[in-house]
């Protein structure tokens, strides 16, 4: 098992699935972003599941809309056990019914998606965010934010927002209002990937006590040259976030398991052995 934090009732492990690559966002390119689709069947994310529960992960993250909810249900029916925490589908029209829809089918976690809380928070109505998490505190569910604004997460600190957790992007896309890929359904090219974006917020996640989930933290395909750049990325990761977060990282097994190779290097990183060793 790898090593796991606790939030609410949950041991959720340090290393979590990402769902992007399921819906065809790699945030890299047009061509990755069909890659994605055609690999990406419900029996080949079926499959990837499974092999995390075999490297000793136990949790995934995903988008909660009817493609991802439809190919749960048949991972659940063929005995698949990873806790799902779920991202709000913001191009459905009743938000509240999707995050009720979502909590009806097994999610232990749901969060506010982090495209739609940047559009928010640039339009000044970032308190808005607060009707939808009462609905998700309502179904029993651990509760969150996601952005890739420090900001943000400053803010809801400081007039004490209902969380149990936040997901924080390593880096700042954009400094004004964009749309997420997977909504607007092609490739958006304008987004930025500045290292030095990374240290302004992982200071915003050791300051806040709640557990953070870091995500993009490969810059989105663009540090995976070389395994040595993957290791790299992941130790700068481990090193400055606090030893209660966790990372959420996006997976394509077509051509390497990289389930097992980012398994390897999180257990090596923060202890612990993976199911593969065995």
């Amino acid at each position: 098992m790898l090593p796991t934090i606790r939030i609410g009732d949950h041991d959720i492990t340090r290393l979590v699935i990402g769902g992007n690559p399921f819906s065809g966002g790699s945030h890299y390119s047009s061509e990755l972003d069909r890659a994605f689709i055609d690999y990406y069947s419900n029996e080949n994310m079926k499959r990837a599941l499974f092999e995390c529960e075999r490297c000793g992960l136990n949790t995934m993250q995903s988008r909660g809309d009817r493609h991802i909810m439809r190919m749960i249900n048949e991972y659940r029916n063929e005995g698949g056990k990873l806790q799902w925490i779920a991202q709000t589908a913001s191009e459905l029209r009743d938000l509240r019914v999707n995050v009720r829809q979502i909590a009806a089918r097994g999610a232990i976690g749901i969060y506010h998606h982090g495209t739609r809380t940047d559009q928010l928070w640039f339009d000044g109505r970032v308190d808005e965010v607060c009707d939808l998490l009462k609905v998700m505190r309502e179904q029993g569910v651990l509760v969150g934010i996601g952005t890739h604004l420090f900001e943000v997460i400053e803010y809801a600190e400081e007039h004490e927002w209902d969380l149990d957790f936040y997901l924080a992007c390593f880096y700042r896309l954009s400094d004004k209002k964009r749309e997420s890929p997977v909504v607007a359904g092609e490739h958006q090219p304008k987004e930025r990937y500045d290292d030095a974006d990374r240290g302004r917020m992982v200071r915003t996640i050791r300051q806040t006590p709640k557990p953070c989930f870091a995500f993009k933290i490969l810059a989105a395909n663009r540090k995976c040259g070389s395994p040595e750049q993957v290791q790299e990325a992941f130790e700068f990761a481990f090193a400055d976030i606090k030893p209660t977060d966790a990372v959420i990282v996006g997976m394509y097994q077509e051509h390497i398991n990289q389930v097992e190779m980012n398994a390897r290097i999180v257990a090596e990183i923060c202890g612990g052995t993976t199911e593969a060793e065995h």
